[in-house]
């Protein structure tokens, strides 16, 4: 079994930065994969970025392409996602995944582990 815990999540400015972390304990060895997803209040879940831990890989959703960036840490088995220039229509509960599986897919059944979320709150 693999434990995420998120952190960083609060309440910024538009135009402001902020950045979340997820830890990842347990059987993290067997983790090919993380992901970010975020869900906003009445909308579905939605896919914000993925990183493979094994090689240089990296996976965008349009909406937060050049704003965010999601880097990882193996010594720490910890996944960041820098977010820069938020916007209101950021706000939402994120979500860190993670897979068994090498590929860096947007595919939120493709996870097998998930965080429990933290709120991100951008005001205008």
């Amino acid at each position: 079994q693999v434990q995420l815990v998120e952190s960083g999540g609060g309440l910024v400015q538009a135009a402001g930065s902020l950045r979340l972390s997820c830890a990842a304990s347990g059987r993290s060895g067997s983790i090919g994969a993380m992901a970010w997803f975020r869900q906003a209040t009445g909308k579905d879940r939605e896919f914000v970025a993925s990183i493979s831990m094994e090689i240089s890989s990296t996976r965008y959703a349009d909406s937060v392409k050049g704003r965010f960036t999601i880097s990882r840490d193996n010594a720490k088995n910890t996944v960041y996602l820098q977010m820069s220039s938020l916007k209101p229509e950021d706000t939402a509960v994120y979500s860190c995944a993670a897979r068994q599986g090498p590929g860096v897919t947007s595919v939120s059944s493709l996870y097998n582990y998930w965080g429990q979320g933290t709120q991100v709150t951008v005001s205008s």
